[in-house]
């Protein structure tokens, strides 16, 4: 049934130990991911706005810890669009401070 010498293990293989560095980009990835979420949660039950700068900072952040993830895993399309995501939440923030120096001109 298996060829000669290519048998499956008769045992479980035993589990890797990550590295500080790869437990650091681990922990990273799944902090934004809880970022983006609560955010977006937020978001979905009113107390938070689109325009509100701490959203706008939320997916920042979170997307950040995407593009750390994913960029040390080589998952480019994925580390791509994060920092494209970082880029549009950097120019809502921008609007955002803008109109509110605006305001305080007048």
């Amino acid at each position: 049934m298996f060829p000669r010498g290519r048998h499956p293990p008769l045992c479980a293989e035993e589990p890797r130990r990550l590295s500080t560095e790869q437990l650091l980009v681990e922990v990273i990835g799944w902090a934004g991911a809880v970022v983006i979420l609560l955010a977006y949660l937020l978001l979905s039950m009113g107390r938070l706005t689109g325009a509100s700068p701490a959203y706008q900072w939320a997916n920042v952040l979170g997307a950040s810890g995407f593009v750390i993830n994913s960029g040390y895993h080589g998952a480019m399309p994925s580390a791509v669009l994060n920092v494209i995501w970082v880029g549009i939440g950097i120019y809502a923030l921008r609007k955002i401070a803008l109109a509110r120096l605006a305001k305080a001109d007048d």
